[in-house]
């Protein structure tokens, strides 16, 4: 379920305007919130449930659930720097088993006239796309487009082991023969070993993750960086993962240390089926450039440069997508064996330096009890020996990216300002100098650490 290293939970965090439970001061009503969040419950009995050990295993149980706990206001921050290290916190504070596993934190001080809300989920209720999807269950059903909220209704039930976080519902599929079952084992177990291969020199980038986090906030106009992207022949998907090597790579020289030429990332892809879990989500290895110049804090910078990485980028995506999609998803850890060796194998591998994730998020603005969902981050958990990960999700017209490190090892004012630095300058390519649209010095809805 967890480790003391790991807290296998969602995190999102967001903000609200007035209106609603939000009053004109920025004061959240908890009691219209939790009679609001009463109902919405009841279409989502997952919600009323918590884990007990049954043997060897585990079970889900009805229990009567107390609101007062799981919807809750905490101590008030000093301003988003605040909200971000209270969420910092969070990402490494367990949620107590013996309830079920979820939280809705109201955090005063965020902004004026504003409130911040940060919604935890464990892995095991919901993950993934589903883990979006359950925070949708939650809002307003009048601001969710229909097809969507459908869909985020029948996505929101976890497995019925609580130790198979990845599926979404427990139902199985009727199990394969032989030779394809043998099949999946011996690929997952090739790609669970494949871990101690020695792709890339130890980095401070790697190496065991501390208890103190620091998490980075940064927004970005989704048109521009879009149209910033296209222009090279990439995606947004392709932009975060340049902006994010860009990141790690000034998070080394900011050490004293030489970055590699490459840095491979884990990043999450969609299959075209589900495996054997239930989990339509596979991984791809991307080795993204570090080398060269081009880079936001280079003298001379060249946006040639950028554009040459972001089609780099783009290539490798591609290959690295394919691949995934035929691999399927990791057979061997939906087994205890195979979880147990994966666990231990993640907190020595080299294979990959940092964790990069991108969710589609919701087509329409959010509203919770009549109160506006103004901005939300997803925050990525750390695992295995990977100190530095990023999440993104598109929202109300701009990509909303958060940056999680270990704050022992990595400078998370550094990850943040070169992660805005390198996405503003990609959303800039969609009006070059010139453009009556580009803004003195800078791009439309410019990135921004907060």
């Amino acid at each position: 379920m967890a480790t003391p290293d790991h807290v296998n939970a969602f995190l999102m965090a967001g903000v609200l305007a007035p209106g609603g439970c939000v009053g004109p001061d920025g004061e959240v009503d908890l009691a219209a919130l939790r009679q609001v969040l009463a109902e919405r419950v009841r279409a989502v009995p997952r919600l009323a449930q918590r884990v007990r050990p049954a043997g060897r295993s585990f079970v889900w149980e009805p229990v009567s659930l107390d609101l007062a706990h799981h919807v809750r206001r905490v101590a008030a921050v000093d301003g988003l720097a605040g909200f971000e290290a209270r969420c910092a916190r969070l990402v490494v504070t367990a949620l107590p088993l013996d309830r079920p596993l979820w939280e809705l934190l109201v955090v005063p001080g965020v902004a004026p006239a504003r409130a911040g809300i940060v919604l935890r989920v464990h892995h095991a209720m919901a993950d993934g796309i589903a883990a979006v999807r359950f925070v949708q269950a939650l809002m307003d059903p009048d601001a969710v487009e229909p097809t969507e909220a459908a869909a985020s209704l029948s996505a929101v039930p976890a497995p019925a082991d609580p130790t198979d976080a990845g599926g979404t519902g427990p139902a199985r599929p009727a199990p394969r023969g032989l030779r394809s079952h043998t099949r999946a084992v011996a690929s997952g177990f090739e790609r669970t070993t494949a871990f101690l291969r020695r792709a890339v020199p130890p980095p401070a980038l790697l190496g065991r993750v501390g208890h103190r986090r620091r998490v980075a906030f940064v927004d970005v106009g989704l048109d521009d960086l879009a149209a910033g992207a296209e222009a090279a022949g990439a995606t947004v998907n392709d932009a975060l993962l340049v902006a994010a090597a860009a990141s790690a790579r000034s998070a080394l020289l900011a050490r004293g240390e030489e970055p590699p030429d490459v840095l491979p990332a884990s990043v999450p892809v969609a299959l075209p089926h589900r495996g054997r879990s239930g989990n339509a989500v596979g991984v791809m290895l991307v080795p993204l450039p570090a080398g060269g110049g081009g880079y936001a804090d280079d003298a001379g910078s060249e946006d040639a440069d950028l554009a040459g990485r972001l089609r780099r980028v783009a290539t490798l995506t591609r290959a690295a997508k394919d691949e995934a999609r035929s691999r399927g998803t990791y057979e061997l850890t939906r087994t205890r064996l195979g979880t147990w060796l994966f666990t231990r194998l993640a907190r020595r591998q080299r294979l990959v330096v940092m964790f990069v994730t991108n969710v589609r998020g919701p087509r329409r603005p959010l509203a919770l009890a009549g109160a506006r969902v103004e901005r939300i981050w997803p925050v990525a958990a750390l695992g295995g020996n990977v100190r530095l990960g990023f999440a993104a999700i598109s929202y109300d017209g701009a990509l909303r990216c958060a940056a999680h490190c270990d704050a022992d090892a990595l400078d998370a004012a550094v990850v943040g300002r070169t992660l805005a630095d390198e996405l503003n300058r990609i959303a800039g390519r969609a009006h070059p100098p010139g453009d009556p649209l580009r803004a003195p010095g800078q791009a439309r809805g410019p990135a921004r650490p907060t």
